[in-house]
């Protein structure tokens, strides 16, 4: 490629959970900006999207603990203590461990080091995915280079990282973004006037195929949830709403989905002798979760705060519904209400409200015209303002004036 070069931090890479990462970084691949990825860790996952066959990205993988590869991190830090930034980054690292003096904040460091000492000379501008961990490495590293840092935020990163360090990091970056408004009016008031700019993710529409045609289906109403089972997503809320249902009409729910909250949900649904019209299918690629969404008739999401502040950003998983046509129930959480409009383009209620989350259920489960009318308002509006194309041309741009300030 001929465009800037770009180093990518990214937590973990490939990650079936954020597909919303790798659609970005194949925008910009597409847009001509020649992109070298660097990862915290290893990736997990048992499955990979399609899209992550697409990328042309190298990937390379920092020690995700210093004590693995120790000669490795020593080599790193004889080469990174010759840079020209290194003391100034070193200062940096000693003022937040002063304020963070955990294992974590040193193994930040040493990954840092290995960066700065591994990134190809002709790197450009170092960008981050999320403003806690993966910034804290991209920063001190670009510090030790001399490049400039450019951060992207989401959810958790906002609302668990102490005001102080998201404001010295906001302070340091060329530019940062985030894809929700509600993180977006929380950064501004910890950044410099303009330093942070509101970036939806989108969807890249071309991909998704025209809504499968409803009409004339029989059999139980189908409804979908897909997610970690993690404490935001309300999976609890959401089983104990589906416990509330009346047996008839008759419905149906399916779970795509691993995480650590899994086997009490299924505890959950056998207590509450619904488990029977219910299916697991844990973790799953795109292909099986687009089948799914085209099979279903309702996408559910009972998203809400977590006790340590995390929360959902906007979920990419209720662009991907909405542009299948379906009525879509979620909860006023986060940035979830700047895409769903309740009555007009889906149905919301408070999170954490399992009575009105079967009340809005129900609602569906009994009346087809309103699930028709609902999901085609919201894949219309789905299309006018969260097309991801325009979205990516501004990262594009503002990535190449960073890489152009060197």
């Amino acid at each position: 490629m001929s465009g800037p070069v770009v180093a990518v931090v990214v937590k973990g890479y490939p990650r079936l959970s954020e597909t919303f990462i790798a659609k970005e970084i194949l925008g910009l691949e597409k847009r001509g900006l020649d992109i070298r990825l660097f990862s915290l860790r290893f990736p997990t996952d048992r499955h990979v999207h399609a899209i992550h066959g697409e990328i042309q990205a190298p990937a390379l993988y920092l020690p995700e603990y210093l004590y693995q590869e120790p000669l490795r991190v020593l080599r790193a830090w004889g080469q990174a203590r010759h840079l020209a930034g290194y003391r100034h980054a070193r200062r940096v690292f000693i003022a937040d461990l002063r304020r963070d003096p955990t294992p974590n904040r040193l193994r930040r460091f040493g990954q840092a080091m290995v960066l700065a000492a591994e990134m190809p000379d002709e790197i450009g501008a170092v960008y981050a995915h999320f403003l806690h961990t993966p910034a804290s490495v991209a920063r001190y590293a670009a510090l030790m280079r001399g490049l400039p840092f450019a951060v992207s935020a989401h959810a958790k990163d906002i609302w668990t990282t102490p005001d102080w360090e998201l404001s010295e990091k906001l302070g340091d970056a060329a530019f940062a973004v985030t894809c929700t408004a509600s993180g977006h009016a929380h950064l501004a008031t910890l950044a410099p006037p303009g330093r942070v700019d509101l970036v939806y993710h989108g969807l890249d529409l071309a991909e998704w195929p025209a809504p499968p045609d409803r009409s004339g289906r029989a059999g139980p109403v189908e409804i979908v949830s897909i997610g970690r089972a993690v404490e935001k997503k309300g999976f609890p809320d959401l089983i104990a709403a589906l416990a509330k249902l009346p047996a008839t009409p008759e419905w149906r729910f399916t779970h795509i989905g691993g995480g650590p909250l899994l086997a009490a949900m299924k505890q959950q649904a056998e207590a509450a002798s619904i488990a029977d019209r219910i299916t697991w299918k844990g973790q799953q690629p795109k292909t099986a979760v687009l089948a799914a969404l085209r099979q279903a008739d309702i996408f559910a999401l009972a998203s809400r705060i977590a006790g340590d502040g995390d929360r959902d950003g906007l979920p990419n998983v209720l662009m991907e519904a909405q542009s299948q046509a379906l009525a879509c129930v979620a909860t006023r959480v986060s940035a979830i209400p700047e895409l769903i409009e309740d009555g007009a383009t889906g149905l919301l209620v408070d999170p954490g409200d399992a009575d009105g989350l079967a009340s809005a259920l129900g609602r569906l489960i009994a009346d087809t015209a309103l699930r028709r009318n609902l999901g085609a308002a919201g894949h219309d509006r789905l299309r006018a303002r969260f097309d991801q194309d325009p979205e990516i041309d501004r990262l594009a741009s503002k990535l190449r004036d960073a890489a152009a300030s060197r």
